[in-house]
Parts: structure tokens; sequence; C-alpha cells
């Protein structure tokens, strides 16, 4: 490898000074304070909401207003991997990864209603918890490790036990109601230290016009100029690129992209999940209005800053040289991620850098409890639930608790390949990923709701096909890695050549097919499968006898419950006023042990609850027409904004 000096380009180091900054007592009492406010605000949702209930922890008692729906929705998807992925991105290939951005009960469980059977349902929640392990919670984990790994020079693993042990634990106790008013302080604290760092990083390197200059000179010292390791782009500002030869071709970005993103926004459990918990539709639509708002926000506060501290940082965030790669960050495929936070370490002085320490670690958390709180709501309720039928709640909330204990493990032991993959840059793997296995179940969800002739033969069939051709696709990527700049690229052409949002749009269009050639020669779906559950039936009028069945059903449940809460209450009754000292005290321990864990038992001679009552499934989709008439004008707002930005960066 030749050693050149890049034109124009000063040394790498830090405009600050010269040393490793690190965290001061500032910092340290900044960050107490951050725990301290979050634990304040998750002890008293903790409080606030039943979590003994299956509905109470999983979807926070269905009571939730727009503006912490809107905000846990904004927090839950722009976790660490957002931050650390995306800055690494703007840095190595500009601004096209923003293209991400901007396009803008479970679902198993709607799938079994509308199609009908179990294994759709069953094959989809499986296929849930599969993304969430390797694209979501390795993910998240690797990048909060990464930033601490910066901060604080601990090793990457340390790092993740670490944070683990935090969300673990907070997950398992607060339920869905911590998680999204934790979310909405959190919000807050994201935005704040993100756009402090923004303003911090535009200074520095002299405003926007600086920003366009110096961009393409921000070229590493080493590197061989036999090749073009460590050149930026030429469209580095531009969303559309070549439809050939580009790392991001336009044609991909709109078709390849919209489907994995549809699958995200309309039927990911963990959007989902928060949409359900609102109090009612006008409530949900404010809430992804104002996600809707905020996700405007990364091109600024993430993407724009990870090209800055290129630019500052060009021997460390641009490195081209793997020796060099791996002195710097441990990562000989490259060191993009490493961006923003090298920008928070070495650009902002004391007190900030605990601020954005505690955004990353709000950030971090966010993501993960959210997905933690979903992946065990699937597990539960459409795995477990399906393999004992007739179990109590109680024993849900224990499987749902455990289960997330072993989503953390199985996640651990996926970084290595997060850390490796994509040339070292962390959202391009988040997005090539998805692109593999989100299509199909996009387009079911999409058939199903607006095809009525859709069956669950041409379901399955279409999902399967889809799914197997993804995991194909996804282990060739695995067994042929994109090779660096400076070596012959010897993968197959089915890898080489078609780009893997091209890969997107050809499966969305191969399940299609299957889906609606195999439901057209086959049966009908019965009218049971249709009424109420596809786009053109949601308002048909619902029998009453359907009602009154589901009321039978939801009191028999709550009978249930109270009889197994009555045992096991007699069977904690002290069986005489002489039992010893540490009989009590440990009933006291455990009592405060069960509150922690959003699993309080009936206290004795206290009345159970009475069922809740069933309403009219039709009055849930009435609105009050003014407040219908605001939240379609912002809905028009926020569409034509986006429309601007991306016609504007086109």
């Amino acid at each position: 490898m030749t050693t050149t000096q890049g034109t124009n380009v000063p040394p790498s180091e830090s405009p600050g000074g010269a040393g490793v900054p690190t965290l001061v007592t500032v910092d340290i009492v900044i960050l107490v304070i951050y725990f301290l406010l979050v634990l304040g605000v998750g002890f008293w949702s903790m409080w606030k909401t039943k979590r003994s209930t299956v509905d109470g922890y999983f979807l926070a008692g269905k009571t939730m207003s727009w503006w912490p729906v809107g905000t846990s929705l904004f927090a839950s998807n722009v976790g660490s991997g957002h931050f650390i992925g995306m800055a690494g991105s703007g840095a190595a290939a500009g601004i096209a990864s923003v293209a991400f951005e901007w396009n803008v009960t479970t679902m198993p469980e709607y799938l079994q209603k509308r199609f009908g059977g179990k294994r759709i349902q069953l094959f989809i929640a499986i296929l849930y918890l599969f993304i969430y392990i390797f694209t979501k919670i390795s993910v998240d984990m690797y990048a909060g490790a990464v930033f601490i790994q910066q901060a604080l020079q601990w090793n990457i693993y340390v790092a993740v036990v670490l944070l683990l042990f935090i969300t673990a634990l907070y997950t398992v106790a607060g339920g869905l109601a911590a998680v999204i008013y934790t979310d909405a302080v959190q919000t807050g604290i994201m935005l704040i230290g993100a756009l402090t760092l923004t303003g911090f990083s535009f200074a520095e390197v002299g405003g926007w016009n600086a920003l366009l200059e110096r961009y393409a000179m921000a070229i590493p010292s080493v590197r061989d100029p036999n090749t073009t390791c460590g050149i930026p782009r030429e469209d580095a500002f531009h969303l559309f690129r070549d439809p050939v030869t580009s790392d991001l071709p336009w044609p991909g970005i709109l078709l390849g992209m919209s489907i994995p993103s549809m699958w995200y926004w309309c039927s990911d459990q963990v959007i989902v999940q928060r949409s359900l918990a609102a109090k009612n539709l006008l409530h949900a639509k404010g809430g992804s209005l104002l996600a809707a708002y905020l996700k405007i926000l990364p091109f600024f506060i993430m993407v724009l800053p990870g090209m800055i501290s290129r630019i500052l940082y060009p021997d460390e965030v641009g490195c081209a040289d793997p020796d060099v790669c791996t002195k710097v960050c441990g990562n000989a495929v490259g060191c993009s991620d490493i961006a923003y936070a090298k920008l928070v370490m070495e650009l902002l002085p004391s007190g900030l850098r605990g601020l954005m320490m505690a955004v990353m670690i709000a950030a971090l958390m966010s993501s993960l409890t959210s997905i933690f709180n979903s992946s065990s709501t699937i597990f539960t309720m459409d795995l477990w639930r399906h393999h004992r039928p007739h179990a109590t709640e109680w024993e849900l909330m224990i499987v749902g608790r455990m289960f997330v204990l072993v989503l953390v493990v199985v996640s651990v032991l996926w970084i290595p390949v997060v850390q490796a993959s994509q040339e070292g840059q962390l959202f391009i793997y988040i997005q090539s990923i998805s692109t593999y296995l989100q299509p199909p179940v996009a387009i079911i969800f999409l058939t199903g709701c607006f095809w009525k002739r859709t069956n669950e033969k041409g379901a399955f069939w279409g999902l399967v096909l889809g799914e197997l051709v993804g995991f194909v696709r996804m282990a060739l990527d695995f067994a042929y890695p994109t090779p660096l700049c400076y070596q012959e690229d010897s993968r197959p052409n089915v890898v080489k050549q078609i780009h893997y949002l091209y890969f997107s749009t050809m499966l969305s269009f191969l399940t299609l097919i299957v889906v609606v050639g195999v439901s057209l020669a086959t049966e009908k779906p019965s009218p049971q499968q249709i009424s109420r559950l596809t786009w053109f039936t949601r308002l048909d009028k619902v029998e009453k006898s359907s009602i009154a069945m589901e009321t039978v059903q939801t009191v028999t449940g709550a009978t249930k419950s109270r009889e197994s809460a009555e045992l096991d209450t007699e069977d904690e009754k002290p069986k005489t006023d002489e039992d010893p000292p540490s009989v009590r005290s440990q009933s006291r321990l455990k009592a405060a042990l069960y509150w922690v864990c959003g699993m309080e038992r009936q206290k004795e001679g206290e009345s159970a609850p009475p069922p809740p009552l069933l309403i009219n499934p039709a009055s849930s989709l009435q609105e009050e027409p003014c407040l219908r008439h605001v939240v379609n004008a912002n809905l028009i707002i926020c569409l034509s904004v986006a429309v601007f930005i991306i016609g504007y960066w086109a």
C-alpha cells in the first residue's frame, strides 16, 4: 500500500488539540442526571399503568395520546443504529442514504383473521423474530457499543453487555407504557443533543459552502494511488444516482426501497404496536404524522454531520488501508461508522460530551426496549399461546419477559457478522438485509388489505416462495461479501450485477405473481375472512351475534384468570398468626418484586375487576370531522415538504 497525501487536506487531528478526549466529571454528572430522569419517568409510568394484564403490558392499556405515540414511533425507529449508521454512510458515500428515511393485538394475528388457518400467522411470527435479531437488535447493540468504545475506550463486547443489562432490565419491568413515556423524554434529549452537535459541526467546518467544497477533498493520507480507495464519490450530494454503476441507483430508490418501507411503517410490530396503543384512530393518525415530521430531521442531524466528520478526520473516518482501519477502529473493512462518535469526542467541549453520551444511550435504549417489547409480544401472543392456548395471563407475562433474555444472547452472537458487513457501512447492512426478507410480507399485507380475492393458499405460497428466494440471496451475500475497493470482484453475477434494491423490486413482483395466480386458481375466501378486514369492507356492519360471541369469550377468559389468581392467593395465605417473621418478610419482598415486574397479585378479600366491556368495532373507525380535517391537512403539508426536499436534492 502506497502512502500519498490527499490534496489540500490537513492532517487528521482534533480541531481542539492533541490527545484523545475522554469523559470528565461534568460529563458523568450529566449522564447521572439523565439516568435519574429516565428512571423517574419509567417508575412514574409503571405506577400509572396496570402492567399485570396482557393489554396493560403489551399495549399500554390502549390509552395513549397522539404525542407520546408519535415520539415513541420516532424514537423506536431512530435508534443508535441510525446515529452511527447514517452518519457513517454519509461519511462514506454522501447524502443518498437519507432516501431510506423519506419513504414515508399483532400483525401475524391480523393475517390469521384475514386468511384463516394458523400457518401464515406462525410463519410470519417466526420471520419477524428473525428480522428483529439480524436487522434491529444486534445492529443497535453494535452501534451503541461503537460509541461507548470511542468514548470510554472499552472493549466492544464489554460495552454490549453493559447496555444489554440496562435495557433488558428496563423492558422486563416496564412494559409498553414505560417504553412509550420514556421514549417521549428521550426524543427530546436526542433532538436537543443532535441539533447542538450539528451546530458545532457546521461552525467547525466553515458553513454550508465549505461542506460542499471540502467533502470532495476529504482523502486519507494513506491509500493506493492506483485505485479509487478513499476518494469521495462525485455524486455524494445527489439522492438519485446512476441506475447501473452507482451504490444507490435511482430506480431502486423509487421502487425497491418503497416496498420495505411499506412493510416497516404499515406492518412492523414495533410500529403497529404503538398505533394500537393509541386511544382511538385520530390519535393513532396524529402520532404517525408527528413521527413523519420528525423523520425529516435525520438528514440534517445525522447524514450531514457524518460528512463533516470525514472532512475533519479523513485519516480515521475515511481510512482506506486495512492496517490503518484496524488500528483506528478495529475493523479492517472501514471506519466510517465511527464518524458520529468521532465528532462527539473530538469536537464538543466537556459537558456537551456528556449530553451526547446521554443522547446515544437514549437512542439505544428507546430502540432496544421497543424491539424487546414487540418481540416478546409476538412470541408470547402468536407462538406461545398457539402452543398453550389455555395459558393464564400470569404465565404469558412470565414467558414474555423470559423471551427477552433469549433474544439478547442470540443477538450478541450475531454482532461479528454485522461488524464485517457492507464495507463497514452499518446502515447499508440494515437496508440490504431488509430488502431480502421484507418485500414478501409487504406484498401479502397489501394484497390482503386491498384485494378481496386474496385467499390463504395464495398468501401462504407467495410468502413461502418469496422468503425462500430472499434467504438464498441473503446467504449468497454472506458467502460472497463485497470486496474491498482494491480487490477483484469475483462474486457470482447474481450478486455482483443485481443491486439489492433491484432485487427487492423483482422479489416483490415474484411474490405478487404467485399470490394472484394461486388465489385465482383456488377457492374464494369466506365472507368472515373479508368483512371488516380489507379497506373496501372496513365499514361493514357487525353482526350482533359475533359481538355477543366475543363478549362471552372475553368474560370466560377473565373468569379463568380470576380463578387462577384466587388459587394463587389461597396458596400464599399464611397458615397461622404465629408464622415466623422471615416468612412474612419474604412475602413482602416477593410482593415488591411482583410490583417491579408488573405482576401484582390480587389482595386477599379484594374483588376481581369486571371484564372490560366490548365496544362495537364499528365505533373504532369514527372520527370527529373537525379533527379529521386537521389531520388530513397536515398529511398534505408533510407530503409536500418531503417531495420538495427530495426533488431539491435529486
